[in-house]
């Protein structure tokens, strides 16, 4: 399993502990009867989609600041590493993913046939959708290549005349970007070995090719693009990639259940999606 990067937030008022060391005069000197005992506090464990760090880090803050006997542990990856982390075992509280084939992947009450595996990870009556992303297309400063549109870039890339960065397949932004390349008729391995597409193992990779403009364009969420200054010249639309929904849920085996549950329920309210819809996200709960 690849190593968590995790991010911790602890709640609640920190008391000043000193502003200066004062000198003991005597090595026998009793602690005072006095002292109160710090409250103590639970982590609930979020793995969540790259693209939601920005706004559930400050979502975050805010349950904690509300719900002090807890402290959040953020896991932030593409939601497939994420998938496969809580697939071989790693402590999770909260799954967020941005597409619903990882979530489907680990619900055994799964429908659609993506849990081809039977997998029993997540708790299906806690699962509900928090948001809605678009999937954009970001240029970097400038826009050198003067690309204004997925109809554009579609003739550039059948020209082989643009170099575009885009997500690798277990990626919810590079499937997304899949079914674009099949809406246009575009032959993605074709592209590759022409070296007309490069890859990014989540979207925060393809933001910072676009940003650094090693690249004339990436598809990435509008919510990355906002968070990082892009120009967005065009969005996709249903019809060619379907809708960007994010799923929400606590996991079968999270070792903190009720701080798991709390935490879902703050991110329905209204000053948790006030930070989501500060970069772009559309909340759904």
């Amino acid at each position: 399993m690849s190593a968590l990067t995790r991010r911790t937030f602890v709640g609640g008022t920190a008391a000043l502990l000193a502003t200066g060391l004062v000198a003991c005069e005597s090595n026998d000197a009793a602690p005072s009867d006095d002292a109160e005992p710090a409250a103590e506090t639970s982590t609930v464990t979020v793995f969540a989609a790259a693209s939601m760090e920005e706004s559930l880090t400050k979502a975050g803050g805010l349950f904690t600041d509300e719900y002090p006997q807890y402290e959040l542990s953020f896991n932030f990856d593409s939601s497939g590493t994420l998938k496969t982390q809580i697939e071989e075992g790693a402590e999770c509280d909260v799954f967020i993913s941005a597409g619903q084939k990882q979530m489907n992947q680990l619900d055994a009450e799964d429908t659609t046939g993506d849990n081809t595996d039977g997998l029993d990870l997540i708790d299906s009556a806690s699962r509900f959708d928090i948001l809605e992303n678009k999937v954009a297309l970001a240029v970097p400063e400038g826009n050198p290549k003067g690309i204004e549109s997925f109809d554009q870039l579609a003739e550039l890339l059948r020209a082989g005349d643009v170099f575009m960065a885009m997500g690798n397949s277990d990626v919810p932004v590079g499937q997304y970007t899949q079914a674009i390349l099949e809406f246009y008729g575009l032959d993605e391995a074709a592209l590759a070995a022409a070296g007309t597409i490069t890859y990014g193992s989540n979207v925060k990779e393809v933001t910072s090719q676009v940003a650094e403009a090693t690249v004339d364009c990436g598809v990435i969420y509008q919510t990355d693009a906002y968070s990082d200054g892009l120009e967005v010249v065009d969005e996709a639309t249903s019809d060619m990639c379907g809708q960007v929904v994010y799923p929400a849920a606590t996991t079968k085996n999270a070792p903190n259940p009720e701080g798991a549950a709390a935490l879902l329920e703050f991110l329905k309210h209204a000053d948790a999606s006030a930070c989501f819809e500060e970069v772009g996200f559309t909340p759904l709960a």
